[in-house]
């Protein structure tokens, strides 16, 4: 079922994209003088889909700005600084990036993330809501699990939630998959599709091995070798760095693959296709990633999870009781802050 929608992207590296679509976007990324938010920048910065990039933060923007106002593409580039800021960094976005807040240390979970950057969230989407309520909202912020229901409450509130324009960014589960399945059967990473379903921690994050495109066998061990690898991938790449920070520039980059996808969708293309993390009622869970078929408006069809084997089924079934556990704590975070 995946693999029959899926086109490749144009992410980044290859640049072919059709001339009839609209590539003209107006980008914000909040948090953008952060380990995430200065390569993803960059990689806007670089993107042919983007004319106008604005960023925010609470130090360093202007500096940050002015360093990729430099490069020679087309993007104008200009750095807000600070809360009284934002309002006009916001102005006429139509696709916001968030992957403002803390990185996980070594020992930490992305649950000991949460106090902060629930409060992050929480503050930058209200802002959204309020400057530019029908911009395409993409959160990176850890932990997605919960800061996706914190966006989706606050908007509520706000009385503007479309669920179709809210997106947790999980293109980094589906980037390293792709990334560790080619190098086990030495493939071209250009050559697969693989969906990740789930949620974006820990047990939540679920490969459908049996989906990938071209089709790939592992011995049970294997799988099971690689399924943690691709749950753990975050942890592995926390304890690399021995307490100088998380992953940063592979997530700024499947950050910047999911946003062009979207802007080129937005645009008028078609066959545009990523996993997200999303509202859903696909699972008995209410958010859950899936691939999600793109267009004009955001979510254009969710394509669902499709024909899953015995052993996809019980990590969906493992998966479940953390994922509900994380959406109602985001959830619950926005109710008691109102109340």
């Amino acid at each position: 079922m995946f693999s029959r929608f899926m086109r490749p992207t144009s992410c980044l590296l290859n640049r072919a994209f059709s001339t009839s679509t609209k590539t003209n976007a107006n980008v914000a990324v909040l948090g953008a003088s952060g380990g995430i938010g200065q390569p993803l920048s960059l990689l806007m910065k670089l993107s042919p889909f983007v004319t106008r990039l604005s960023l925010y933060d609470i130090a360093h923007t202007p500096g940050v700005g002015a360093d990729l106002s430099h490069i020679s593409t087309k993007a104008q580039v200009k750095g807000f600084l600070g809360p009284e800021q934002l309002s006009d960094c916001l102005k006429g976005a139509e696709v916001v990036l968030i992957p403002a807040g803390v990185p996980r240390k070594p020992g930490m979970t992305r649950d000991d993330l949460f106090n902060t950057n629930a409060s992050i969230v929480r503050d930058l989407v209200a802002a959204c809501a309020d400057v530019c309520p029908k911009a395409m909202l993409c959160i990176i912020t850890n932990p997605v699990n919960s800061t996706v229901p914190i966006a989706a409450e606050v908007l509520k509130q706000k009385g503007v939630y479309d669920p179709n324009r809210v997106f947790g960014v999980t293109t980094l589960d589906s980037v390293r998959a792709v990334t560790f399945i080619a190098e086990a059967k030495e493939l071209s990473v250009k050559s697969i599709n693989l969906p990740i379903i789930g949620g974006h921690s820990g047990v939540t994050i679920i490969p459908l091995i049996s989906q990938c495109t071209p089709a790939v066998s592992f011995p049970q061990e294997q799988r099971d070798k690689l399924t943690v690898r691709i749950q753990n991938a975050g942890t592995e790449v926390v304890e690399a760095k021995a307490g100088a920070g998380s992953a940063t520039l592979s997530m700024a980059y499947a950050a910047a693959k999911f946003a062009e996808s979207l802007i080129e969708a937005m645009g008028g293309a078609d066959g545009k296709v990523e996993c997200a993390y999303v509202q859903s009622d696909v699972t008995e869970a209410t958010y859950f990633a899936t691939p999600l078929l793109l267009g004009k408006n955001g979510i254009e069809k969710n394509l669902g999870i499709g024909n899953m084997i015995d052993y996809e089924k019980k990590l969906v079934d493992a998966a479940m009781p953390e994922l509900k556990a994380n959406i109602k704590k985001g959830e619950d975070f926005v109710n008691r802050s109102k109340s």
